[in-house]
């Protein structure tokens, strides 16, 4: 079987957890991109790749690089590219863009100037006939990376984005992404077998996430459809084989996942969305505020969090808010390893406690910060690191 290079896509900050994913998956010349990863591996892997990756957003493989001046040379060249080898008449297409070129200003222009050569490739060699775009769920996805002069047109294998798991129905205003949630778990140093608790879980994806990583169940194992399956040379046999493999990896987990909310709606999403990802073996959830009412257990705790950002908080609230977290942290839950996700280091100051990591994220498009919190009993003092 053929190897060819592929591409996944990832969030600003997680690179290297993408990196280390990849090696493990057991890609070949992995290389750090800005918010990519390249990899060397074949079909087969390429579907492995976008069944068991945590991070990755989408699994692009490259089919054309060329330089590129203006829009007459994108359309030309673009057009040279031989599209019945990989799109039938048949298909639906759409074409999305990426532009960083004082040559290009719009993304959107420089799709449907591609879409158009795609178009007219079909029309010039099939007497008129060619496919019909489909923006919304489309067979065939392009992507179009523009960066200076060189532009690069790839096959995006994955489809949907990565994050659409298949388990989340219910959300709460301003989820975290399912991507992120698995790079906050890879990140941190969860041993795996200590306890596990999301005091503030709102619609439960850090729970779950946490949940498929320690029972090295696949991100994907609810998802029905990627785009790779519309492709002219899908191999379903290959595909079942890749997924058995994986699904036989599947390990149990001795502890428990543990999710508090103080919200009834947060708790009730949460549930549903556990029963989607067949996870209620694993996960306990309790409706409890984490000020008033902490999580009572004898052994260590491991704590992975995402509190309001502050929003809807004025600043006097989110200092006494944090004032809370960190009095809640150092009464509750000594001997405890703590991580939080936050976008403002100033309330965080009001926690009380130093961290002693800190490592720089996106939440979308909000600069975040990723910060672990060592608890111990008494006073004793750690320095912290940045």
């Amino acid at each position: 079987m053929t190897d060819f290079i592929m591409i996944a896509k990832t969030q600003m900050g997680l690179e290297e957890v993408l990196y280390n994913e990849l090696k493990e998956l057991g890609a070949r010349d992995i290389k750090v991109l800005n918010r990519a990863v390249s990899f060397i591996g074949d079909k087969g892997f390429m579907y492995k790749a976008n069944f068991c990756l945590r991070t990755a957003i989408r699994v692009l493989k490259p089919i054309k690089s060329f330089n590129v001046d203006n829009e007459i040379s994108l359309y030309n060249e673009s057009k040279k590219i031989k599209w019945d080898n990989y799109i039938s008449l048949n298909n639906t297409i759409s074409v999305s863009a990426a532009i960083n070129s004082k040559n290009f200003k719009h993304s959107h222009y420089v799709s449907l100037k591609v879409k158009d050569s795609i178009v007219d490739y079909f029309r010039d060699n099939y007497k008129g006939k060619r496919p019909d775009v489909n923006t919304k769920s489309p067979d065939i996805k392009i992507n179009v990376h523009i960066s200076n002069n060189t532009c690069n047109i790839s096959l995006d294998s994955s489809g949907d984005s990565l994050h659409k798991r298949g388990y989340k129905n219910l959300i709460n205003e301003a989820p975290i992404n399912e991507v992120l949630a698995a790079g906050l778990i890879l990140l941190s140093d969860w041993d795996k077998e200590q306890y596990f608790l999301d005091p503030m879980c709102g619609s439960g994806t850090i729970l779950i996430e946490a949940a498929m990583i320690a029972c090295k169940i696949p991100p994907s194992i609810n998802r029905k459809t990627f785009s790779f399956m519309k492709w002219k040379d899908f191999d379903k046999s290959l595909w079942e084989k890749i997924k058995e493999s994986s699904l036989n990896k599947i390990i149990d987990f001795p502890n428990k996942i543990i999710g508090c909310d103080r919200s009834f709606s947060a708790i009730r999403k949460t549930n549903e969305n556990i029963n989607n990802a067949n996870l209620n073996e694993f996960i306990e959830t309790h409706r409890c505020n984490f000020f008033k009412k902490p999580f009572n257990n004898d052994q260590n705790i491991f704590l992975i969090f995402n509190p309001p950002y502050g929003e809807r908080l004025t600043l006097q609230d989110l200092t006494e808010f944090y004032k809370k977290i960190g009095n809640t942290l150092k009464n509750n839950y000594a001997e405890s390893t703590a991580w939080i996700i936050t976008s403002d280091l100033n309330a965080v100051k009001s926690i009380g406690l130093k961290y002693s990591k800190k490592i720089k994220l996106f939440n979308g498009k909000l600069e975040c910060y990723f910060l672990r919190y060592e608890l111990y009993q008494g006073s004793k003092k750690h320095k912290k690191i940045n």
